[in-house]
């Protein structure tokens, strides 16, 4: 599609996805919409069936929710939130709402009463839909602070239980809700449509409490129009095809997980959606995708995955891989120069020929375990490693960087299939302007771009010029030909007491792309006269290094507190040093006792290092690195 083909369909867009639904479904009835598990039959607990539904059948529960909503009462922008985990029920709800005017408040399921309590209360959400007993827990929990909850829809009929301390109809199955719509439709059988008629561009339609790093959570505004220009803009940039099958694990109370949908609607192609990340290595040779995002966490544990099983199957084995790994990221680099420079892929001969050996030994099975199909990924939500998507992209599964915030509807830049160019985010989508300021910070205007924070005017300004300029606080570079780079975070770049700047994430990427052990790693700097770290080991990764060294009858913590694994970690750190500048290096390090992870509140739930609350809950390892040193 050429520029001015996506700039005047863009111009023409509609005033909501909810139009773009319905268009979908009258343009495509019949063709399969998603894919979606069930447990197979007999509950034999022996992996899933993968059913689908069309978009005509999507239609019809989607208007059965979104009438049940209108009959409990729901009016125009009031607040339905859904804390639940990816799957299907997930996205019929939240077209359900949409289509009956109202405004979803996305919740994470990890969320704790507290904080689920909050933002249920800051949105004043008037509907909760659940998706079973421990979500159903919370709130029941929290209900004497929540006035304005007149109902909980619960997704697990079974779970759909009401106590005698509960209002009358205050719980509810999300398959009564439906049987209800239906029952409303045929005494008022052009509801729905008269509703999603009436919706208007500058509506709210979603509000997305940003899981942050810091502090409590802000609830984004992001309009009805915003959904729909993001699913012409990835439309426009041709991210998905009609004839792809994309996989979605990604959660959906994440913005990156919830862009995805206006594009499937706007593009038609078949969503394979289930959120369980533990099934992923079993989904894909089963759904066999041809598309999938995910964040920069879930490809370092699939390389380091990879290059840990070949340590494991001996000497010769591994040499091979590590020879392959070389192969894949010198044949990108250079493909993708000689694209930049000439408009065509090409390699020398002799590189040719290695590549084409390290396919056949490495790679085909590399691409198999993608389910032997997949044409590219895309990586969002945090800096990718260069060197892991050089090796990603020389094995023959590009990952296309993107870049956005939740202030951003998610989507701002994106690398396309043709043109994509690892370290980079690619360029604007159709639509979106942006500006480098004088102290790099990138600014974005356009229509992707959130309203304001829920109720909080003065932290709206801080970020949104009266011009409609969005500061994103994320430092950048813009090549000559529109190419954007992410150097680091502004608030998060590190200031040694030498002067020396440093982006910790730059140091921290190249550390994952040598250590195939790696869970997460933490630089440390600030105000400090050199740099240290911290370092959690991958619980999976390790074991494959510890039946290796005969220490498989060690468990993990007596493991990771293991000389060995000193000895281990320090070979890595030495080749990660020889890689930085001097005021760079990793002068001393300690390893964690655990890997992060979201239940202890390190990672966001879209796998982010929460930085302030890993240095806070290791203050006294970080102190003692630096205890009495003079290191410079």
């Amino acid at each position: 599609m050429t520029e001015t083909e996506t700039q005047t369909k863009l111009d023409s867009r509609p005033p909501s996805v909810a139009t773009l639904f319905l268009d979908r479904v009258e343009s495509t009835p019949d063709r399969e919409a998603f894919q979606y598990p069930v447990p197979a039959a007999g509950g034999s607990g022996e992996g899933d069936e993968w059913r689908s539904l069309t978009w005509a059948q999507s239609a019809e529960r989607v208007f059965a929710i979104a009438a049940g909503l209108l009959d409990l009462g729901l009016q125009s922008e009031e607040r339905v939130a859904v804390a639940c985990n990816t799957r299907l029920e997930w996205i019929l709800t939240d077209l359900g709402i949409l289509c009956a005017g109202g405004a979803n408040t996305t919740v994470y399921p990890s969320t704790n009463a507290e904080e689920t309590a909050y933002i249920l209360a800051d949105s004043g959400s008037r509907v909760l839909v659940a998706e079973d007993a421990a979500q159903l827990a919370k709130v029941r929990e929290m209900r004497a602070g929540l006035p304005d909850l007149a109902h909980v829809v619960v997704v697990e009929a079974a779970d759909a239980v009401a106590t005698e301390d509960d209002p009358d109809g205050w719980v509810l199955s999300l398959a009564e809700l439906e049987r209800r719509g239906a029952e409303y439709l045929e005494k008022h059988p052009e509801a729905v449509r008269e509703h999603i008629g009436a919706l208007r561009p500058d509506q709210l339609a979603t509000l997305i409490y940003t899981s942050g790093t810091t502090g409590r959570p802000k609830g984004v505004r992001l309009a009805h129009d915003s959904w729909s220009y993001m699913g012409y803009a990835i439309e426009g940039i041709e991210l998905v095809m009609p004839d792809d099958v994309q996989y979605l694990w990604l959660p959906l109370a994440h913005v990156f997980g919830k862009v995805l949908t206006a594009g499937h609607i706007k593009v038609g192609h078949v969503m394979a959606v289930d959120g369980r990340i533990d099934k992923i290595i079993e989904n894909l040779p089963v759904v066999r995708p041809t598309q999938m995002c995910g964040v920069p966490r879930i490809f370092e544990k699939v390389y380091n995955g990879v290059a840990a099983k070949a340590k494991a199957g001996g000497g010769a084995k591994y040499k091979i891989f590590l020879w392959a790994a070389e192969v894949a990221r010198e044949y990108a680099r250079v493909t993708q120069d000689n694209h930049r420079r000439t408009g065509k892929r090409t390699a020398p001969v002799g590189l040719t020929t290695k590549h084409a050996l390290a396919d056949k030994l490495v790679y085909g099975k590399f691409r198999a375990a993608f389910g032997g199909r997949m044409r590219g990924m895309v990586s969002g939500s945090a800096a990718l490693a260069p060197e892991i998507g050089y090796f990603f992209d020389g094995a023959g599964v590009p990952i296309l960087e993107g870049y956005g915030l939740t202030e951003s509807a998610a989507a701002s830049f994106c690398n396309r299939m043709e043109t994509y160019r690892t370290g980079t985010v690619g360029k604007p989508l159709p639509g979106c302007e942006v500006r480098i300021a004088d102290d790099g910070e990138i600014l974005l205007r356009g229509p992707g771009i959130m309203q304001g924070y829920h109720g909080l005017p003065e932290k709206s300004a801080e970020v949104l010029e009266d011009d409609g300029w969005f500061h994103t606080g994320d430092i950048g570079e813009l090549s000559d030909d529109g190419f954007l780079r992410i150097t680091d975070r502004k608030k998060d770049l590190i200031k040694t007491s030498g002067g020396k700047y440093i982006a910790p994430s730059e140091v921290e990427g190249q550390f994952k792309a040598v250590c195939p052990y790696v869970g997460s790693i933490l630089v440390i700097g600030a105000d400090r006269n050199f740099c240290t770290a911290l370092i959690s080991l991958d619980e999976a990764a390790l074991a494959g290094w510890a039946k290796e060294n005969g220490l498989e009858d060690r468990p993990y913590a007596e493991l990771v507190a293991s000389a060995e694994a000193r000895e281990l970690v320090e070979g890595y750190v030495k080749q990660l040093n020889e890689r930085l500048q001097r005021w760079q290096m990793i002068k001393k390090f300690r390893i964690l006792p655990r890997d992060l992870d979201v239940e202890h509140g390190e990672l966001t739930p879209s796998l982010k290092l929460k930085r302030p609350v890993v240095e806070k809950e290791y203050k006294d390892l970080i102190e003692d690195m630096y205890a009495g040193a003079r290191e410079a």
